[in-house]
């Protein structure tokens, strides 16, 4: 079947799904593969739930016409989200970036969605699947769509933008993410910047923070509107970030210096999208972070932050060098692997539990295979949250107590709220 039929039958509901526990009345069920899953095996069982058709790339015993053959249903998912983001014809922004995509993505989002009707990323689903997901839960009522996009090897960012085809773009920073994937800091540069290429080609726009002297370097020749600290001011970082734009104050739910420029981001392409200034305070006041992102949780006497979701070099100094700035009387540090970082894991770990012990916080705690792996010294190392639990030094820690709790999502450092 050719994509512009299938789109025909697509436009019936604008509705895909990829799990028959989620089947919802109409749509078009895509049989994806992967290691552990062959979706074609549901097929029939997509169609019995409520799907209107099943597009599969083998074969199925039934004659139905319900049933759509494709030679890769994952390409065809991708190239007709393609042909119906070209449909849309709609504004397109994209970010990319090694920190922060995600909560700048709902910043924007929560700021643009008081004047449009925006369709952006759910969660992280910013992959060769969820990019191409996210264009297709776009419908004729969406005015703006916002897509995030991940990559943790070379050339996936220009695939993800053959896909979505943007006209606006944004990088939120160049860190080291990912390293095993890259190889090296200077292919994580050259990948996040296939997002510039691609704007440049479409002849479009992107927000650049005119304060990061990468960025600029990078997106030389493009069309851009720049923000920077003298129009989006930073007042306080901790343990909320508040910023001064034009004559108003926006006090955020957000903490730590690090989430200014996300804050900053979200501000400026409020305004060129000619959101009122009210209405981008209200928006980003009342964005409340969750999914163990900077959240601040208060148990007992303790202020936790908990940052648990994701880590790496980069964003790992960010939050211990603003665990430092803030003022409190007993202060510790849990710190759990980074993951991915190929032959520069142990190197990068080293630097970080340097980092954490050469601040006056009461204790460092370093949890992990890696973190156990170096020597360092005035931290207690474990090789698992298990070990640290079985020790009970938690039972040690003093009431009225700060506590940062910073690691990789395979960590799933979370497990030390039970503790505290």
């Amino acid at each position: 079947m050719e994509i512009k039929e299938l789109y025909s039958l697509y436009t019936q509901s604008f509705l895909i799904d990829t799990d028959t526990r989620n089947i919802r009345k109409g749509s078009i069920f895509f049989a994806l593969k992967g290691e552990n899953f062959n979706g074609n095996l549901f097929a029939e069982e997509a169609l019995k739930k409520g799907a209107s058709y099943a597009v599969v790339d083998e074969t199925i015993n039934t004659n139905t016409s319900q049933i759509i053959h494709v030679k890769n249903s994952l390409q065809t998912l991708q190239a007709l989200a393609n042909y119906h983001r070209n449909k849309l014809g709609i504004p397109i922004i994209s970010l990319t970036g090694s920190n922060g995509k995600t909560t700048t993505k709902e910043l924007i989002n929560c700021v643009l969605s008081t004047k449009y009707s925006t369709t952006a990323t759910k969660g992280n689903l910013n992959n060769h699947i969820g990019v191409p997901l996210t264009l297709l839960s776009m419908t004729p009522k969406t005015e703006i769509g916002i897509v995030e996009m991940g990559a943790n090897h070379i050339g996936e960012i220009k695939f993800l933008c053959d896909i979505a085809a943007p006209n606006f773009g944004y990088i939120t920073n160049f860190g080291k993410a990912h390293l095993e994937g890259f190889g090296s800091f200077e292919n994580i540069i050259k990948e996040k910047s296939e997002l510039y290429k691609s704007i440049k080609k479409a002849n479009g726009t992107t927000f650049i923070n005119s304060d990061d002297k990468l960025q600029i370097k990078q997106s030389k020749g493009i069309k851009a509107v720049r923000f920077n600290q003298k129009m989006v001011v930073l007042k306080e970082a901790n343990p909320y970030v508040k910023v001064a734009f034009k004559d108003i104050i926006i006090n955020s739910h957000l903490i730590g210096k690090y989430n200014f420029t996300n804050i900053a981001a979200a501000v400026t392409i409020g305004n060129y999208f000619n959101v009122k200034t009210k209405d981008i305070k209200s928006a980003i006041e009342n964005y409340i972070p969750t999914n163990n992102r900077s959240q601040i949780i208060s148990k007992n006497s303790n202020q936790i932050i908990l940052d648990a979701y994701n880590a790496n070099p980069s964003s790992m100094k960010a939050a211990i060098d603003n665990f430092n700035l803030l003022q409190a009387e007993n202060k510790i540090a849990i710190l759990g692997d980074m993951f991915e970082l190929g032959e520069s894991s142990l190197q990068e770990h080293k630097k970080i539990a340097l980092l954490a012990t050469s601040f006056n916080f009461n204790k460092v705690y370093l949890i992990g295979k890696a973190f156990s792996t170096i020597t360092v010294k005035n931290a207690f190392q474990f090789e698992s949250f298990e070990a640290f639990k079985k020790s009970q030094n938690y039972i040690n820690i003093n009431n009225n107590t700060s506590i940062l709790i910073k690691g990789s999502r395979g960590m799933a450092l979370e497990r030390f709220l039970d503790l505290f």
